[in-house]
């Protein structure tokens, strides 16, 4: 007769041992202790897609897509505004504008920065994603690297 377990558990045996050990099916993290509590589900990542717009003042005032970057922080914002309306309105997708105008090497993947978790992100960017509800569009957000929309995609 198969073991109860709480939700999210999955007994296993070990190839090396024989033991038996228990997965958590959400995270894939096993543990060698019969578990008493519901698995936990992992959400201590999100994942976004960004579109950046660097400055002269950014740490790094270059990208894939020019050279010398010379356009003030106001600039900056102005642009991001308006691929921002563009999205809202329907008139362009996020991964479209991304993948064109994004200042970040992530645009070759419309702006798919996969999964990350706490500490892995510039603070004001982690906080506004892990902010965010899944398919929501951040205000612009400043980081070291310039300003960014912000879209929560898991």
């Amino acid at each position: 007769m198969a073991e109860s377990l709480p939700a999210g558990w999955e007994a296993k045996t070990s190839r090396s041992t024989g033991r038996t050990y228990y997965l958590n099916v959400h995270t894939k993290e096993s543990i060698w202790e019969k578990p008493t509590r519901p698995a936990e589900k992992g959400m201590d990542q999100v994942r976004c897609s960004h579109l950046l717009v660097k400055h002269r003042q950014s740490r790094r005032p270059s990208s894939w897509r020019e050279d010398n970057i010379t356009r003030t922080k106001d600039e900056a914002l102005d642009i991001l505004k308006g691929y921002r309306d563009k999205i809202v309105s329907g008139e362009a997708s996020f991964e479209q504008l991304a993948s064109q105008f994004s200042d970040c090497s992530s645009a070759k993947k419309g702006g798919d920065l996969g999964l990350f978790g706490r500490g892995q992100m510039q603070k004001p960017f982690e906080e506004a994603g892990f902010s965010l509800k899944v398919g929501e569009l951040s205000e612009p957000v400043w980081t070291d690297s310039g300003v960014h929309i912000i879209l929560r995609t898991g």
